[in-house]
């Protein structure tokens, strides 16, 4: 299970954010919430990696108390989420302004600019440029990296090429540990993908996707310290054991 999420925190330095009481995970058996009564309502699942993008997006800004946690089980999903909350029935989506709005890069963004709090993009041209790329890539990098799982494969020239753009990318600007320096809406992007497949590719290949990478070592490292993110993740062996399942691997 995940852990509590936490407010906003920074890099280092200060003592961790009080934790939040999450809701339980909501099934087949339980009743919708009043869709469209005015609250603003963020859909999860608290394995998903991309749901835990706009997780964290909310954590970092603050927004506890403004956009309110609603957890789907999606291994018994209720067949409501689908028909009254979001056709597509996938994970994370958004309640807000009367609206339903998906898709994990696109709602990280929607968040940062429709809420107050810290600003997750930089007013710098050229990073807000570079965060573009970064983002645009997100779903090609995870592809390349679960691809090879998916296929009962070995490390593929795709997964290699995939980090070794990751490292280079961490060292465009030299002003901090991230992709822009300072944490960033790019950070969140690959956190959760790399938070998986750094365990996946370590049990299920035996091959360490930071070895030989220093800069994201560090990018790893230093995302350990953030509380709005480290306060969504699992245990690494229920994620594990999740793939496992997945993949029919014994």
């Amino acid at each position: 299970m995940a852990a509590a999420a936490a407010g906003p925190g920074p890099a280092s330095g200060s003592a961790p954010a009080a934790k939040e009481a999450l809701p339980p995970a909501l099934g087949s058996t339980s009743q919708p919430p009043p869709v469209f009564d005015g609250t603003t309502r963020l859909y999860i699942c608290y394995f998903c990696p991309f749901a835990q993008r706009a997780w964290v997006t909310r954590n970092f800004k603050g927004l506890q108390d403004k956009i309110k946690l609603v957890a789907i089980d999606l291994q018994d999903k209720p067949a409501w989420y689908k028909e009254k909350v979001y056709p597509q029935g996938t994970v994370p989506s958004l309640e807000h302004n009367n609206e339903i709005r998906g898709e994990s890069l696109d709602l990280i963004r929607y968040i940062d600019s429709n809420f107050d709090g810290p600003a997750l993009l930089p007013e710098d041209a050229a990073k807000r440029h570079f965060a573009d790329e970064l983002i645009s890539y997100a779903d090609a990098f995870t592809k390349a990296l679960y691809s090879p799982l998916m296929a009962h494969a070995d490390v593929s020239d795709e997964v290699v090429a995939a980090l070794d753009k990751l490292e280079a990318a961490l060292s465009k600007f030299n002003d901090g540990p991230f992709f822009l320096g300072q944490f960033s809406l790019a950070d969140i992007a690959y956190v959760t993908i790399l938070e998986r497949v750094q365990i996946y590719y370590s049990h299920l290949r035996n091959y360490d996707i930071a070895k030989g990478r220093p800069n994201l070592e560090k990018f790893i490292e230093e995302m350990n310290k953030i509380d709005a993110y480290t306060q969504t993740k699992n245990d690494p062996l229920f994620l594990l054991d999740l793939a496992k399942n997945h993949l029919k691997i014994a």
